[in-house]
């Protein structure tokens, strides 16, 4: 009983902590939508960046740390959105992205040719029982994903108002990345992963 009781509540734990991470990732993104849709760019942009700072305060006080990924977005954002504040110019916020997407897929990539699965540095807390091959093929299949997602993004950037950028960034890229997420438990599951029911 007391391990059935402490298996529940690592689940009740690792939900939470998934839900708030959830939130880190999405949230500042849909305020910045708020506010762009309410009060245009230049207020959208500098509420975005607040809402960074403020994700990062909740990720070190109520996560325990901060991840690379919430760094690299924060340091990223406080840059371009800071030229775009100067500027006067959306553009430059609407480069982040790529830049990310470019690093996650040159990160991918390049852990490969060095016979290293990065992804399984990265969340493999989240995958247990995944084989090696399991998760080069993971890593392989998301490297792939990011460069798509970043010639998606100068595709949309260059072609599209920012308005529709906008849009797409956001709900586009979510519904996207969690359709390209369910597409790859097949793998995963044919590669080792342990389920709530092993």
């Amino acid at each position: 009983m007391e391990n059935q009781s402490d298996g529940k509540s690592g689940a009740t734990l690792k939900s939470s902590s998934s839900t708030i991470k959830m939130m880190l990732d999405y949230g500042p993104l849909i305020i910045f939508f708020v506010f762009y849709k309410l009060t245009g760019f230049f207020v959208g942009t500098f509420v975005f960046m607040i809402a960074m700072i403020a994700a990062i305060f909740v990720s070190r006080f109520k996560l325990g740390h901060v991840s690379p990924t919430l760094w690299l977005s924060f340091i990223l954002i406080m840059f371009f959105g800071g030229l775009t504040l100067w500027f006067h110019d959306p553009h430059f916020i609407q480069l982040k992205p790529t830049i990310i997407y470019i690093f996650f897929a040159a990160l991918l990539f390049g852990g490969l040719l060095f016979k290293k699965p990065m992804l399984k540095y990265i969340i493999g807390d989240a995958f247990e029982g995944v084989s090696e091959r399991g998760w080069r093929l993971l890593s392989f299949n998301w490297a792939c994903f990011f460069a798509v997602m970043a010639i998606l993004n100068e595709y949309l950037r260059t072609h599209f108002s920012f308005d529709v950028w906008l849009t797409v960034k956001i709900w586009g890229a979510m519904i996207l990345s969690a359709l390209f997420g369910i597409a790859n438990m097949p793998l995963l599951l044919r590669h080792g992963l342990k389920t709530g029911q092993d």
